[in-house]
């Protein structure tokens, strides 16, 4: 609340750049949204929907989702959204996707609740919200649904690899009883990062074993794996 008051009333400066003016100048803003790609991890996780995000997870992109996610810089919401819908709609449109035209749910990877709690605010949850607004009114059927939460909790994946996150995450996420009806066959998952992929696989998993398919997942970055 207190992060909310503080872009109300002090001078904003670019949270990607420094620059003072709007929290994501034109510029930032232009890199947040030139490039969006289908960015799979690799190796890729069996269960892994196809995976495309707006950008790497870099530069002024980085800076701007660390200032939203952790330093409660909630202003940013608006823009990585329409990032977020932006990359959705043409990931949809490059892959002729006909499960999108008969209507589907948009789920976004739940936060633990230590985290919401720390950060003050559900980011990903945020974002999904109001994902499904702007992709609406761009004439696609999209409904919200916060069909996930956390079973167990889990160790930090800093310093995993990518078959130990998998391992870390297992069974870790599960349907909730308020969304045990899918409002719709086919699921749009969304997250603000990818990195091996685990969290999305096991998302996926938790959703499938509703009987929903999971043909798609978008998130706003994706990291740059290395060997």
């Amino acid at each position: 609340m207190l992060s909310v008051v503080l872009d109300l009333v002090l001078p904003q400066t670019c949270a990607g750049c420094g620059a003072k003016g709007a929290r994501c100048c034109d510029r930032c803003l232009a890199e947040l949204t030139a490039g969006p790609a289908r960015r799979l991890p690799r190796p890729r996780l069996p269960g892994t929907p196809d995976c495309w995000s707006a950008s790497p997870y870099e530069g002024a992109v980085r800076k701007a989702i660390v200032a939203y996610k952790e330093r409660g810089a909630v202003a940013l919401a608006g823009v990585l959204a329409e990032a977020l819908a932006f990359t959705a709609l043409t990931a949809i449109g490059r892959t002729g996707a006909l499960w999108a035209a008969r209507g589907f749910a948009v789920v976004p990877v739940p936060s633990g609740r230590a985290s919401v709690s720390a950060r003050g605010h559900d980011p990903v949850g945020r974002l999904a919200g109001l994902a499904v607004r702007r992709l609406r009114a761009c004439g696609l059927p999209a409904q919200p649904w916060a069909a996930l939460s956390q079973a167990r909790r889990v160790a930090d994946q800093a310093s995993l690899s990518s078959a130990e996150r998998a391992a870390n995450l297992a069974g870790s996420l599960q349907v909730t009883q308020a969304g045990k009806r899918p409002p719709a066959a086919s699921v749009l998952l969304v997250d603000d990062i990818v990195t091996t992929g685990a969290t999305l696989v096991e998302a996926a998993r938790a959703l499938r074993s509703a009987g929903v398919s999971v043909p798609m997942a978008v998130t706003v970055a994706a990291t740059r794996r290395r060997s």
